[in-house]
């Protein structure tokens, strides 16, 4: 088999879904025997990439202004004396920076281009660039949807469906947290124990309904408790403390944790009665919705975007409608005695998404259509 050399372009390598899916690819590539390069801004996942055999080189491809356009040079450099296979832009500023880069290189040197959409951006011609991959990647069914509705010019057999996958090693079913944790879980937040959790997680920010998780807590007895875990950026610090006296106004305080940013989610979601999504927009896939899932922690969930496909494939029970919270009241009751109903398919696991996106690589090599990498004066 081929060995393949991959340039994968993302504006920062800090947390997120984009960024970890980033790492994920480079790990299976190195492992498999491929070349894997990463260009970034560089962040604090750099580390961990160059141990998992990635190399990283730094390049401000992430920056929301005409700044940018001055990378368009070294990376045409780059990409001339790197000569990769493939380069995959999965954000809209590196892809542009890439494009306009690959436009001046000769098409007998030039790699083939692909670009992931991973969101449901603003539909106008700077987001059209997720489309102008020689091959897209969608990573739900509703992005799909999105791409083919908003571009129709894009070409069917362009369209790659790769779903985000998740181990279930690293979120095994039927996970029981150890003594231990638990015993320096409830030391820190004792207000936790022999109680019926109730988790939100996911960063701190307007979208992700932390004011109807507060609404909806209400309607519950003592027994249950609410679990809020998620970062806190600088910039929503406002949205923070608006939300800490919400929940002094509605009398709360004892019923609501606040747990910051934790990374032993697995035990979180063992321990928790239900895992909620409650985003009110359409979120383009939903990746702790199926870490819960997949640990066995029944989930309910607004039933739009990607957090529906999921429930609608894995656990069609938490499907509830959009703000209707007398809905999500009487499901969350009943929900801890259906967690056998959960099932997780195939094609949400991490190595059947690595494996198609490789395949995705070879199949970009090997069709003899004409790039959509017009030629420029760059």
């Amino acid at each position: 088999m081929k060995k393949l050399k991959v340039i994968q372009l993302i504006p920062e390598l800090n947390s997120g879904g984009v960024e970890r899916g980033t790492l994920e690819v480079g790990k299976y590539l190195s492992e498999q025997g491929h070349e894997s390069v990463v260009v970034s801004n560089g962040g604090i996942l750099v580390d961990q990439l160059l141990r998992e055999g990635s190399r990283h080189i730094k390049i401000p491809v992430h920056r929301k202004n005409p700044c940018s356009l001055l990378q368009v040079f070294k990376l045409k450099k780059l990409f001339i004396k790197e000569q990769p296979d493939i380069v995959h832009a999965r954000s809209r500023v590196p892809a542009w920076v890439c494009y306009l880069a690959l436009s001046g290189i000769p098409k007998r040197l030039r790699p083939r281009f692909i670009t992931t959409v991973h969101g449901f951006y603003s539909v106008n011609p700077y987001s059209e660039i997720m489309t102008k991959g020689d091959a897209v990647i969608c990573v739900s069914e509703s992005i799909k949807e999105y791409v083919t509705r908003n571009y129709p010019k894009v070409q069917e057999e362009k369209l790659s469906l790769i779903h985000r996958g998740i181990s279930q090693g690293e979120f095994p079913g039927g996970f029981v947290a150890s003594v231990s944790w638990l015993n320096n879980w409830y030391s820190q937040f004792p207000e936790t124990e022999n109680k019926k959790l109730i988790l939100l997680a996911g960063r701190i920010t307007q979208l992700k309904g932390h004011e109807d998780f507060l609404k909806l807590l209400v309607g519950f007895p003592g027994k249950f408790h609410g679990l809020i875990v998620g970062s806190v950026h600088p910039k929503r610090k406002k949205y923070y403390k608006l939300l800490l006296d919400k929940t002094k106004e509605m009398k709360l305080e004892q019923r609501v944790t606040f747990a910051g940013l934790q990374s032993d989610m697995k035990e979180i979601y063992s321990l928790s009665h239900v895992a909620l999504s409650l985003s009110s927009k359409p979120e383009s896939f939903g990746r702790t919705i199926l870490e819960a899932l997949s640990c066995g922690c029944p989930v309910v969930g607004y039933g739009h975007g990607g957090v529906g496909e999921i429930l609608r494939n894995c656990f069609p029970y938490g499907l509830i409608n959009l703000n209707d919270l007398d809905m999500a009241v009487s499901k969350i009751k009943n929900v801890h005695d259906l967690r056998s109903e959960i099932t997780i398919p195939n094609f949400y696991s991490l190595n059947f998404m690595l494996k198609e996106t490789v395949q995705a690589y070879f199949g970009t090599l090997n069709k003899n259509y004409p790039s959509l990498v017009r030629d420029s004066k760059y």
